[in-house]
């Protein structure tokens, strides 16, 4: 009796890395696709929205890829990749604004029926990363961090539908830019969020 109730959770545990590292496959697949799609269209559209949401792909894609390398090693392990991709999300986010100020100050205008396809596309995508990832959002800091970005991406995409409709109600580009800055703000904001959960794990651990 006493010895199968100390293995039945770790017994549980296996299964539940097992699930999450089938979760973190199908996500990182959805990803890399989407990321090869948006760039292409982004630069055709001349949408810096799409451009940066194509990029926020790639570095999920990274993010997921990461994540299965350490999901069964210790937790300061963890906490430290967690950090790797916080401080990332951080540049990422900076560099979007930067990027939105260019495309400001030079005035392009993006095409919106592609903006619009595209981002349907990557709001579906987004939407069934979230939903598959939905169960791992309270885990630890790598998983939160996971999560963060399902979430961030989602809250993209209905951004860059937006956008298109501003876009194409009133033929100029700020709808674009704006979208653009909002996304890479929550970038930073997601980035203080992993990179504070993953410093106070690393305390706790001693690393």
């Amino acid at each position: 009796m006493s010895a199968r109730c100390c293995h039945a959770p770790q017994a549980e545990n296996r299964r539940n890395d097992t699930r999450y590292t089938t979760v973190l496959w199908v996500v990182l697949g959805i990803n890399a696709t989407m990321f090869v799609l948006e760039l292409v269209l982004g630069f055709a559209s001349r949408s810096v929205a799409l451009r940066a949401d194509a990029l926020d792909f790639l570095g999920d894609t990274a993010n997921y890829g990461l994540s299965l390398f350490v999901a069964g090693l210790a937790l300061h392990h963890r906490a430290r990749a967690a950090m790797v991709k916080g401080i990332s999300m951080g540049l990422f986010g900076i560099w979007i604004i930067g990027s939105s100020v260019w495309q400001f100050a030079h005035g392009i205008v993006p095409e919106p029926s592609t903006m619009g396809l595209v981002g349907t596309a990557a709001l579906l995508a987004n939407a069934l990363s979230f939903a598959l990832l939905w169960a791992y959002r309270s885990g630890d800091s790598n998983m939160q961090s996971v999560w963060l970005c399902s979430r961030n991406d989602v809250i993209g995409n209905c951004a860059v539908l937006l956008a298109a409709l501003g876009v194409f109600g009133t033929s100029l580009g700020w709808p674009d830019v704006l979208v653009a800055a909002i996304m890479g703000a929550l970038a930073v904001q997601g980035s203080w969020i992993v990179t504070r959960s993953a410093s106070q794990e690393l305390s706790g651990a001693g690393a």
